[in-house]
């Protein structure tokens, strides 16, 4: 099983995994078995690349949704088993676009190899996803997991059009996650309802509950990027500013900020100053909290939308998974 840590919060991993430890092994099980290859170089590949499951959101969630809906079935397994594929793909991508060295504290497949290398990973993982998704009887299942994929990649290309475009839009970066990031996590929660048979209106309820969980995750991830330790969150940080990605913390800064107060925080975004001015350090914080506040009023959508369900043990794991995503240190 994935290496568990505390988070601060009064909530665990621990404690949001316990209803389905053994699913989620058994997805881990059907990811080894995958991934598996007679060439020695791709397993080592894959077995590194493995290491940056961490927090299994994507299934978790999916199986979470799917006891809501009634039980799990064999096929939500191989439907976690294909999004948890899809997820890593885009980390390893993410890392060569963004240029990242560190993933899980560990050096990224580019940084140990190269980006040559992580991008036909990258592809490898999403052609063992699609090969997988083809096993379900359900083929409208397959085309929305293609339809999510496109959606994905169109909100990174986006993303990548937009670098260092500081007037960015709030619209425009809320666009941008809720197709890179949230289509992913709709996506879980939705086709499990789907895949459960169950009524149209908890399909449509566990797709928002997901995207919105999605869209926080998101702006908690960026938050995390500006402000967070690169120990403790796993990953090498300040990719954002350094690529001139603008997120939601710079948006709300700017838009209340004089000319020279933002003519510092550019300075420092850009790298031109490493450090930050004194006499902008309030409204940055500022600026921070009320980024920290929208991550809450999504969540608050979020768990509404979870009200279409009955109220059972595995809807009250998804309000807690919800907490879960604005609370986080990693």
């Amino acid at each position: 099983m994935t290496d568990i840590t505390m988070f601060t919060s009064t909530l665990s991993l621990t404690a949001l995994y316990s209803p389905i430890v053994a699913e989620l092994r058994a997805v881990e099980e059907r990811l080894l078995g995958e991934l598996y290859s007679d060439l020695p170089l791709i397993n080592e590949l894959c077995a590194h690349v493995q290491g940056y499951g961490g927090k299994m959101l994507r299934p978790s969630l999916l199986l979470l949704a799917a006891q809501a809906c009634g039980g799990i079935r064999d096929a939500h397994l191989t439907l976690a088993t294909v999004l948890e594929l899809i997820h890593l793909a885009t980390l390893v991508h993410d890392d060569v676009l963004d240029q990242a060295e560190i993933r899980r504290n560990k050096p990224t497949i580019a940084r140990m190899t190269s980006n040559e290398t992580a991008v036909l990973v990258g592809d490898y993982l999403i052609s063992h996803a699609y090969h997988l998704c083809s096993s379900l009887d359900k083929p409208a299942v397959a085309r929305q997991v293609a339809a999510c994929t496109n959606r994905v990649c169109e909100g990174e290309l986006l993303q990548v059009h937009t670098r260092g475009q500081w007037s960015l839009s709030p619209e425009l970066y809320l666009e941008i996650i809720r197709r890179k990031t949230a289509a992913l996590t709709a996506a879980a929660t939705e086709l499990a309802a789907t895949l459960s048979d169950c009524p149209v209106e908890w399909c449509r309820a566990l797709h928002v509950y997901g995207e919105q969980v999605g869209i926080a995750f998101q702006i908690m991830d960026d938050l995390l990027d500006l402000t967070g330790n690169t120990v403790v969150v796993g990953k090498s940080l300040g990719s954002d500013r350094r690529l001139g990605k603008c997120t939601l913390p710079v948006i709300h800064f700017r838009r209340d900020a004089d000319p020279p107060a933002w003519e510092a925080i550019q300075a420092w975004l850009t790298g031109a100053n490493e450090q930050m001015a004194c006499d902008i350090e309030s409204a940055w914080q500022a600026a921070l909290q009320e980024t920290r506040q929208t991550a809450r009023n999504h969540i608050t959508q979020a768990q509404l939308a979870l009200q279409t369900l009955p109220p059972t043990p595995a809807r009250e794991q998804l309000q807690m998974w919800a907490d879960f995503s604005i609370h986080r240190q990693r």
